[in-house]
């Protein structure tokens, strides 16, 4: 493909025409201290950069944008760092997943409307990496996506402590009398020792390892702790590359296949990555005219072992998962079961980015013949209860449950779950079947993170730790259990999880893929003729936007208004 000339330039329109609109631009440029020599003839870079004060998976990336911008500079580029919404995980509520899509739109639009020919998109907690990714496949510009990099182990009195996971176990054992509130706030104390996103394998580094078996990302850079000084390398040498992707015109739409998606599922039921991998690369595909469901998924997770050691699924962390040879070596080792072929932002095939990639330690990667199960961590569920589809991370669930038959015990919403999860007169046993719905994405709103229900007190002091939980919801990458989430249609639109009743028998079979309510169809009919929708939460704003546009969890949870690959035309400059 010829590289492209100066004048071929997007940004030529905005900087190169001998009119008065380019006199502004090249004027209020030189305003902020620029000189023509500065950006005359060379690619404008975007940093589209994610950091906030309340994002601390993006403390670093005050310090990162610098050195993404002398790469940039280093290549030949001018680079110009943009602020984007920060979607802070741990503190956006109800859920960063009722803004992901409102992140997606700000990046194809800041995009579209200024004068970038290339992007480098500084993201990595959780839905900064898909919502980013969206919004670059729609505007179509040549990017790179560089990834936060996970945070350092955890420690607490001789215990290794991955966030997340290590939150929920510590937790159960301080409801149930187990440890102290001192120990808890130990655990408190050392769970976060720095920078980074999750270190286990939950959905930040779930996302980061698909983007880039997609091909968006440089090889080995998702793996790389935050504070590690080679990730400072990684981060300028995005800078240069994207400035050669500008010149070979290498967009999204030149890279992606179908092929690259089915990498990157592999990848994620390879790793025991989360479920939420599931609603993003579906909204991501959709984005790149890419047909991807999720009876691909369930397919794909069939015939890929899940090989990585790593909580919630395994044993390790993401920095025992990266000395052992990160991501490039998990690839090399599934070999075969990918498409090497495709193409990637480094300007090779997927297979050449990872030659020579090897394993330093076959107890975090393991061998495919010793693998912690011979199929992906996640499986797709049907039957009456979700007609369109429900999942389950079954690799992190109590394998004595996943055939399991029990009574439901039924919460209309969060706060009816919380004000009696607790209550002592709770008709709950271990083979109860814990059910919540209003909690999808236009009931709750957003889809929460509210799938891993938490246990009774009273079964925790009996020293139960597992049971079947069953929502319209998510949960968190970090998260285990035997937990069915994103059970489809939701409750709020009437999908069968609105029908349950406490005391209804719930059949789940994680081997046959169902998940049944073992109730009578003309009762389910009567039911059902006798329902009546919630009211709307909203009457403006956003969020009425939000319960208009987003579709059902199995859809990928995108605004209509967003998918598809129809061209939006360049601004006119008058």
């Amino acid at each position: 493909m010829p590289r492209k000339t100066p004048e071929q330039l997007r940004s030529h329109r905005w900087y190169g025409v001998a009119d008065l609109r380019s006199f502004g631009h090249r004027s209020r440029t030189k305003q902020m201290g620029y000189a023509e020599a500065d950006w005359k003839g060379k690619p404008v870079i975007g940093i589209l950069n994610t950091w906030s004060d309340l994002n601390p998976c993006h403390q670093h990336f005050r310090i990162r944008a610098e050195e993404v911008k002398r790469g940039v500079w280093q290549a030949g580029g001018f680079p110009l760092e943009i602020p984007a919404l920060a979607l802070p995980e741990n503190f956006m509520k109800p859920t960063t997943m009722l803004y992901r899509n409102l992140l997606a739109m700000e990046v194809e639009e800041i995009a579209r409307s200024q004068p970038f020919d290339g992007l480098v998109l500084m993201g990595g907690c959780d839905k900064t990496t898909p919502a980013m990714v969206m919004g670059a496949l729609s505007m179509d510009l040549p990017c790179i996506f560089m990834p936060a990099g996970p945070m350092l182990r955890g420690h607490w009195n001789g215990h290794t402590l991955g966030s997340g996971s290590d939150t929920w176990k510590f937790w159960d054992e301080l409801r149930a009398g187990s440890i102290t509130e001192q120990d808890w706030q130990g655990v408190e104390d050392g769970i976060a020792r720095s920078w980074g996103t999750c270190m286990t394998m939950g959905t930040a580094s779930t996302m980061t390892a698909a983007v880039e078996a997609l091909g968006l990302a440089l090889p080995g850079s998702s793996s790389i702790p935050a504070p590690d000084s080679n990730h400072a390398r990684m981060a300028t040498a995005c800078g240069r590359r994207i400035v050669d992707l500008v010149w070979e015109d290498q967009r999204p739409s030149r890279l992606l296949t179908a092929a690259s998606f089915d990498n990157a599922v592999r990848v994620a039921m390879a790793l025991g990555g989360s479920t939420n991998s599931i609603v993003h690369l579906i909204a991501m595909a959709r984005r790149a005219g890419v047909a991807l469901d999720l009876d691909r998924f369930d397919l794909l997770s069939r015939q890929t072992p899940l090989i990585a050691n790593i909580r919630p699924s395994g044993k390790y962390l993401m920095e025992d998962f990266h000395y052992a040879g990160g991501l490039r070596a998990l690839m090399a080792r599934l070999g075969p079961l990918l498409d090497l072929e495709c193409r990637t932002v480094a300007g090779m095939t997927l297979g050449e980015g990872i030659a020579g990639a090897r394993v330093l330690n076959d107890e975090v990667i393991l061998p495919l013949d010793c693998a912690l199960r011979p199929e992906g961590g996640v499986a797709v569920l049907r039957g009456n209860l979700a007609p369109d589809g429900a999942v389950i991370k079954h690799s992190a669930a109590d394998p004595r449950l996943l055939q399991h038959t029990g009574p439901a015990m039924v919460f209309d919403d969060y706060n009816d779950m919380a004000a009696r999860i607790d209550d002592e007169a709770l008709d709950v046993t271990a083979d109860s079947v814990l059910v919540l719905r209003s909690a999808g994405p236009i009931g709750a709103p957003g889809m929460p993170e509210w799938g891993m229900l938490p246990l009774p007190k009273k079964l925790l002091r009996q020293g139960v730790r597992d049971m079947v939980r069953i929502s319209d919801s998510r949960m968190s990458g970090t998260s285990y259990g035997t937990c069915v989430l994103h059970v489809a249609p939701e409750s709020a639109v009437g999908g069968p999880l609105a029908l349950v009743r406490t005391g209804d028998l719930i059949t789940l079979d994680v081997a046959a893929r169902r998940i049944s309510l073992d109730v009578p169809e003309a009762e389910l009919a009567t039911r059902r003729a006798a329902w009546t929708p919630p009211p709307p939460r909203f009457a403006r704003g956003f969020g009425l936007l939000h319960s208009q546009q987003v579709r059902q969890a199995n859809e990928g949870c995108d605004y209509a208004v967003l998918e598809g690959t129809a061209p939006t035309a360049e601004p006119e400059i008058h």
